[in-house]
Order: C-alpha cells, then structure tokens, then sequence
C-alpha cells in the first residue's frame, strides 16, 4: 500500500465515539485512516464512511505492546506517533511486530521487529531494479534475495491503519538485504509494495521510545552487519603498517657490506685465545653490526667467541657472545649429527667511530666416543687445533624478527576473520537461498 499521506498536507486529529463499546477514539490521521483498532475493546472500525461501523469485534484483551499506542518518540530527528500495531506470522510461525508510525508532514514509517531487533521502513514509491535472478538496486545500492516468496498473513491488529487491514488478511513476501538495510517485497492479488527498512542500533530505540535491545541476537538478523568487519580493517592497517616499518628497517639495516675478515687458530684444549683485530670504521650515525664466525672443521667439539667492539677515542665497548658447536656419532638407531659449525650474533645502533674488533676464544672437544658422552665429563687434550674464521659485516638481517612480527600480527587478524567468518555463516544459514537451504530444497524435490 503506498503512503497515502506522503507530500499531502498535514492530517486533522478526529474524535469518534467506538460503536461497540462507546469508548472515546481519536484519530491522528484524520482523512487518511480507513480503519482503527478500538483501543478498548479491540473492534476494528471502519471510518472511511461518516457512519462508522463494526467490521471485526474482539472481545479478549489487547495484547501488551511495547509500544503502545499514542507513544511518541524522535527518529532521525523527527517525531513520531504510534498509531498502528499488528502482529503477522508465516502462518502461525515465525511471527514478527510491525508499528505504524505517523508524522502530519512526514506521512508513514514502519517499525518492525521479530525480537531480535528493531528496523525502521518507509514504503518506496519507484520500482527497484532488477540486478540479476538474485539482486536488486535501489538508489545505486545492490540487495542480494534472502527469503524467497513466502505466505505472511495478520494474526492480530491494534490502533488505526490507511487501509482496511483484517485478521487473516495475507499476502505474499520475499527479502533482500545488504548490511544494515532491508529490500521488502509484498504482493497480493491487486498490487505490490516495496519497503526499504533500515535497522537500527539499539541506543536509538531505547532514547526513541525507551525500548531495550539486546546488544547482539542470535541467530544474527538478515541485514545485521557483522561486528567483526570493522575490526578487521582496523587491525589490518595497524599490522601491515607496522610490517612495512620492519620490513623498511630490514632494507635500511641489511646488507651493506663487510667490515673485515680474519682468522684465529685455536687448541682444543679450552684454553682461551685472544685477539684484537681492527681498525673497523663506522661512518652513520647509528649502524647496526653484525659477527659471524666458521669453523668447517669442527667436529664433536665447540667454540666459545666473547665479542667486544671498543671505540679507540673513547674505549666505550659493545659486548655480544657466541658460541659455535657441532656433534656427531652413531647409535644403535644409526649415524646422527647436530649443532652448528658456524654463530652469528647481532649489534644494532652502534654509533659512528673507530673501533677494535677484541675476541676471547676457546675450543674444546668432547670424549673421543660421542655416542657415550656425558655432559660436563672432562674434555680430551691434545693439539688438534682447529682454524676459526671470523667476519663483521655492517647490517644485518632480521628476517626472523620479521615473520615473528608477522605472525604475531596474523593472530589477531586471523581471529577477527574466524570469527567474521562464524557469523556471516550463521546469518547466511537463515536464507532461503543458503547453500543448505538450496540442498534441503532439492532434497524436497
């Protein structure tokens, strides 16, 4: 039914007297009201005609509305009046709310709730367009169908319409949707009607009209935008811009070229070496240094590497240590290995200077028979020395630093999307068009 009072000028209040039970009616939308609901004894009244008449008499109680008629509240900025209620069902089930809200100069809007929430509709006047078998457009938007045609009929009528509304009276609805908007279509014998339905937030309808909402409803409703959606964006831009700024301090820190290369022979004895090797010359103001030490011959037996970078004009020093070992042997299970021959340790933020490389080394080889070593048993002497190759470079790589980071920031965007993902499938699971109600329909077929 289209708005009769859209663009008229605004409706009389009219007071009538109810022929069944002789209780006082106004009507706030006098001249475009066909029938009222008697607010006392619920006798719908037909009042197109001067003679007003009984068409349906009620006698049981009204229902308890939560809004009732008379109830004024502001949405949008504009004030509204309750005067209609009906309570409609898909015969019997599934039953939803819908009030008529009337303004003097803004005509009709619906609010319509199942329970779960609360849209406020307002009946198009233009014909949407059709996408495709499954889309509509309305005002460049595009509705995806949701529930396909199905019977919706009233169960109960309460307060006063602009047509003659009738227990029973049926017609015929299909939903489409998009986040936070509602496409209905409803259709009888003589017409179609197309209302657009926003849902609103739950603190507009308790300033509105003092109802409370529940802050979530499950399952959610066919337009409820998922809570999630934002979240995700919001985390997504934190934690790629935070990645980017690694993987560009990865580029400004790595790979600039060595420092120098030297080398140490040490006696496995576990005797400490030491020597200072230099000059090193940092020219940024702030460099990042790494040291990597090799020795390819090494073999049941480690390296113990103590690092000291000291800066000649102010003898400040830039300590690290490492540690380089290599194992092997066979068991009854066979041949194993493990360790590594080579150690790598990082400096960031070394400031600009001349400076000595000084290294304490020591190397110390296990028990002759590796697959019965025992930890902390004396080591074997003997000369044996083994070569240590030494290298400092400026930059190094935090390759690892960066997909730890990169991890730590998929976790809660991988959370966000679970859930996202939970509750589009629930939402989606409502509609008739869901890939299980398409599989039930076939499966009815």
């Amino acid at each position: 039914m289209d708005d009769p009072a859209a663009g008229a000028p605004a409706a009389a209040v009219k007071a009538l007297s109810c022929p069944s039970c002789g209780g006082a009616i106004e009507i706030k939308a006098a001249g475009y009201t066909v029938t009222i609901v008697c607010q006392y004894c619920s006798s719908v009244l037909d009042v197109a005609n001067p003679d007003v008449r009984v068409i349906t008499e009620y006698h049981e109680a009204a229902a308890a509305l939560e809004i009732p008629p008379g109830t004024r509240g502001t949405l949008d900025g504009i004030e509204w009046e309750a005067i209609g209620y009906m309570r409609r069902s898909e015969g019997g089930s599934y039953p939803w709310d819908e009030y008529l809200l009337f303004n003097p100069y803004r005509g009709y809007r619906w609010l319509v709730t199942d329970g779960r929430g609360w849209s406020l509709g307002e009946m198009l006047t233009r014909t949407p367009e059709w996408s495709s078998p499954s889309g509509l457009f309305v005002g460049g938007e595009r509705y995806e169908a949701f529930f396909r045609d199905t019977p919706a009929q009233v169960d109960y009528v309460l307060g006063e319409f602009y047509w003659r509304v009738a227990v029973g009276e049926e017609v015929v609805a299909s939903t489409y949707v998009r986040p936070g908007w509602m496409l209905s279509r409803e259709a009888n014998g003589s017409e179609i009607n197309w209302t657009l339905l926003r849902l609103l937030k739950p603190k507009e309808m308790s300033e509105a009209f003092g109802v409370d909402v529940p802050p979530r409803s499950r399952p959610p409703l066919p337009h409820q935008p998922s809570p999630y959606h934002g979240t995700i964006g919001k985390v997504a831009t934190i934690g790629f811009a935070t990645l980017g700024l690694l993987i560009l301090l990865l580029i400004l820190f790595s790979g600039r070229g060595p420092l120098l290369t030297e080398r140490m022979t040490l006696p496995q004895t576990g005797q400490v070496q030491s020597a200072t090797f230099g000059p090193i010359t940092l020219d940024g103001a702030y460099q990042a240094v790494s040291i990597k030490a090799r020795a390819p011959a090494l073999d049941n037996a480690w390296v113990d590497l103590d690092y000291a970078l000291v800066d000649r004009r102010t003898q400040v020093s830039y300590q690290a240590f490492g540690v380089a070992e290599r194992y092997s042997g066979r068991d009854s299970e066979g041949s194993w290995t493990e360790g590594d021959r080579s150690s790598a340790i990082k400096m960031a933020t070394v400031p600009a200077g001349i400076y000595d490389l000084v290294v304490d080394a020591s190397a110390t080889r296990w028990k002759t028979n590796p697959s019965a070593m025992i930890w902390g048993s004396a080591p074997r002497t003997g000369p044996e020395p083994i070569e240590v190759e030494i290298v400092a470079s400026t930059g190094m790589t935090f390759l690892s630093n960066v997909i730890f980071a990169g991890f730590l920031i998929l976790i809660p965007l991988g959370f966000m999307f679970f859930r996202h993902a939970a509750f589009e499938t629930s939402r989606k699971g409502e509609s008739d068009f869901s890939g299980t109600a398409a599989q039930d329909d076939e499966e009815d077929e």
